[in-house]
C-alpha cells in the first residue's frame, strides 16, 4: 500500500476515500449502504468519508426519488478526473505485485481476501 498511499497523499484523498469514488465511478450512483458494503467500509465512517469527499466537491448526495429519507449518492467530474488521472498508476502497482507474487500466489492472495470479506458479512 505505500507506493498507492504516496499517489493518494500528492491527490489529497484517502485510501478510503479513493474506494468510495472507485465504487462510484465503476458502479454509479447508489445508497450509502451499497457503498459501504462495496468499499469495505462501516457506515458511521462512510458518513464521514461522504461529507469529506461533498465538501471538496468529488461527490453529489440527493434525495432518493421514491423515499425523501434516503439518499443517493454520486460521483462530480472532478472526482471522476482524480479516478481517471490516476487509475494507471493503481492499475501498474496491482500489475507489478502479479508480477512479483506469480500468477498461482496472487489468486492464492485474492481467494484468502474474499474468504476473509466473507467471514466479516
Amino acid at each position: 500500500m505505500g507506493p498507492i498511499r504516496k499517489m493518494l497523499a500528492d491527490v489529497g484523498v484517502t485510501e478510503q476515500q479513493w474506494r468510495v469514488l472507485r465504487v462510484l465511478n465503476e458502479e454509479g450512483p447508489q445508497e450509502p449502504t451499497h457503498i459501504a458494503d462495496r468499499a469495505c467500509l462501516l457506515l458511521p465512517s462512510l458518513t464521514r468519508i461522504l461529507q469529506k469527499l461533498e465538501a471538496k466537491g468529488l461527490i453529489l448526495r440527493r434525495a432518493h426519488p421514491c423515499d425523501k429519507r434516503r439518499q443517493i449518492v454520486d460521483i462530480t467530474a472532478k472526482g471522476r478526473q482524480i479516478i481517471q488521472d490516476n487509475i494507471q498508476v493503481t492499475v501498474h502497482l496491482a500489475e507489478d505485485l502479479r508480477t512479483k507474487l506469480g500468477p498461482d500466489r496472487h489468486e492464492a492472495l485474492l481467494d484468502l481476501l474474499n474468504e476473509l470479506r466473507d467471514l466479516e458479512t
